[in-house]
C-alpha cells in the first residue's frame, strides 16, 4: 500500500504542521498519524498550541505550513467536503444563550441537514444520554455550566460525525456528567477521538497513540 493511499484511509495525518500567530509560533514541525476508530491523547502545558492542533483540525484555522489530511480530506482547499463529518468540542459550547437546549439542538440538526422526523428522535435520544430531558426547554443563560457542556457535548454527536474532536471535554463536569458523557463520546463511540487533556491519568489509557507538544516548538509523538 502506497504513501498516498495510506493517508487517505487515515483519520488524520500531519505532515510538518506549522501555525502562527503573527510573529509567535504557536506550533511548528508537528507530525500525526492516526488511524480511523483510533485514539489520540494530545498532552502538553498552557501555551503549547494543543488548543490550536484541534482547531486546526477542525478546519477552524488555516495551517501556515505543512500538509494536512482529515478523513482523507486535504486542508484548507477541501474544508468543505469535511465540516459535516467532524465533531469538535472546544472552551465554547458554542450554544445560543437566549434559545433553550433543545431549540439549539434543532437549530444545529438544520444546520447539518437533518430531517425534522431524525432531528426530534434524535434529540430525545442525546438528551436522555446526558439526563438532559427536564432542563433542555430552560433557556441555556440559566443552566449551569456542568448543564452546558452536557449540552454541547450532544451538539458535538448530533450529526454522528466520523471524527471527534475533543478540547478538555470533562470541564466543568461532575462525576456523574463524565460518566455519562464517556457513553457519548469515549472510545465506546466507535470513531477516531483527538483529545486534549490535563488529566493524563483518566485519558492515557483510552489512547492508541500520544502526542506530547512542548512551549519549546517540538512536538513527540509516542
Amino acid at each position: 500500500m502506497g504513501e498516498t493511499q495510506q493517508i487517505s484511509e487515515a483519520a488524520i495525518a500531519v505532515r510538518g504542521l506549522r501555525r502562527d500567530y503573527g510573529d509567535r509560533v504557536a506550533l511548528a514541525g508537528v507530525d500525526v498519524d492516526l488511524d480511523r476508530g483510533e485514539t489520540l491523547a494530545v498532552l502538553g502545558p498552557n501555551g503549547a498550541g494543543k488548543s490550536t492542533l484541534l482547531r486546526v483540525l477542525a478546519t477552524l484555522l488555516r495551517p501556515t505550513a505543512g500538509e494536512v489530511v482529515v478523513l482523507g480530506c486535504t486542508l484548507p482547499k477541501e474544508t468543505w467536503k469535511l465540516r459535516g463529518r467532524i465533531g469538535y468540542l472546544g472552551h465554547q459550547p458554542l450554544l445560543y444563550q437566549d434559545l433553550s437546549g433543545r431549540e439549539n439542538l434543532r437549530f444545529h440538526a438544520r444546520l447539518h441537514g437533518i430531517g425534522a422526523t431524525e432531528t426530534e428522535a434524535r434529540i430525545e435520544e442525546l438528551l436522555a444520554a446526558v439526563k438532559m430531558e427536564r432542563r433542555a426547554d430552560e433557556r441555556v443563560a440559566e443552566l449551569s455550566a456542568g448543564m452546558r457542556q452536557r449540552l454541547a457535548i450532544c451538539r458535538c454527536v448530533l450529526h454522528r460525525p466520523d471524527l471527534l474532536l475533543l478540547d478538555e471535554p470533562d470541564s466543568n463536569l461532575d462525576a456523574e456528567g463524565r460518566e455519562l458523557a464517556h457513553g457519548l463520546i469515549g472510545p465506546g463511540a466507535g470513531v477516531a477521538r483527538a483529545v486534549v487533556t490535563h488529566d493524563p491519568e483518566r485519558h492515557l489509557p483510552e489512547a492508541d497513540q500520544v502526542l506530547e507538544l512542548g512551549i519549546d516548538e517540538r512536538a513527540v509523538l509516542a
